[in-house]
């Protein structure tokens, strides 16, 4: 097993897993809380667990996503025929979480979450969300967010939001050793375009499909065409762009945790990058 080995399985695990390298600044989810979880075993097997605790407005919950790399995966699931690295907890009884939210919103009278059978108190007065450094939106008069809510839960009860080893272990083999847990790391989101040149002949029926079903408004194959491939030159130009910048072997910190890895060490991982995993580095997380 070499460090390079280790890297490449990162980079490359949204080909062989369904979905893009863990994101934190996912627009349909408010980025909450995250921790990152490496272990290792004999044989060179080893295995990473991110865990991503983040709002979803469009699932109307609270959801704690881990996300698997590794050579020695089991129990994963399959989705659109890809295997599926990700595995998805609800910490808080959603029978209570819907009885203390209006849409998007904490009730007025909502007086605690129930969160892995403990009661937490919620809080409703602005000056504890000041104090705690988190602005209220207040789309609406007076009303906290529940992104906003949970952001103050978990200043004094982060652990109860994160992964038991049981769950960790879902998809790791019960043998594999845990070695290093960071709290807070540098990150960077990594998203490839999938799309690929489409070929003259598939362009044309996409073409005469579309403009049967809709009509296109009128527009001529030779436009469709044109705007088809300025599209394929630009995604072509972000996959680039994002591979040479953004990829997890291009940085430091997963080069430092590959180290880790190999040498069963974690004195390794001395990282000289400021981290930005903390919810307020990524403002656009949840944005849709």
């Amino acid at each position: 097993m070499t460090e390079q080995e280790i890297l490449d399985k990162l980079d490359n695990s949204s080909i062989e897993y369904y979905g893009s390298f863990v994101e934190l600044g996912h627009p349909y989810s408010f980025l909450l809380d995250t921790r990152l979880n490496v272990f290792r075993g004999d044989n060179d097997r080893w295995a990473i667990a991110v865990e991503k605790l983040g709002y979803n407005p469009r699932a109307g919950c609270i959801l704690l996503e881990i996300h698997y790399y590794g050579n020695c995966l089991i129990n994963l699931g399959n989705y659109n025929k890809q295997l599926l690295n990700e595995y998805s907890v609800l910490p808080i009884d959603m029978d209570n979480f819907e009885e203390t939210t209006d849409g998007e919103a904490l009730k007025p009278d909502a007086k605690f979450w129930l969160v892995r059978g403990h009661q937490v108190p919620l809080t409703h007065t602005k000056q504890a969300y000041a104090d705690a450094g988190i602005e209220l939106q207040e789309y609406e008069p007076d009303t906290i967010g529940v992104e906003e809510a949970a952001r103050l839960v978990l200043l004094t009860n982060r652990d109860l939001f994160r992964a038991t080893d049981n769950e960790l272990y879902k998809c790791i083999p019960a043998d594999l050793k845990k070695i290093l847990v960071l709290d807070e790391w540098f990150h960077k989101d990594f998203f490839l375009n999938p799309t690929s040149a489409m070929l003259d002949e598939h362009l044309r029926q996409t073409y005469e499909f579309n403009k049967n079903l809709t009509g296109l408004g009128g527009v001529a194959f030779e436009s469709f065409a044109q705007a088809r491939r300025m599209y394929e030159i630009q995604a072509d130009t972000w996959n680039k762009e994002e591979w040479e910048t953004n990829r997890p072997g291009s940085y430091e910190t997963w080069q430092l945790i590959a180290k880790v890895i190999v040498t069963n060490d974690p004195t390794h991982y001395k990282p000289t990058l400021q981290p930005n995993t903390h919810w307020i580095h990524w403002p656009d997380s949840g944005s849709l």
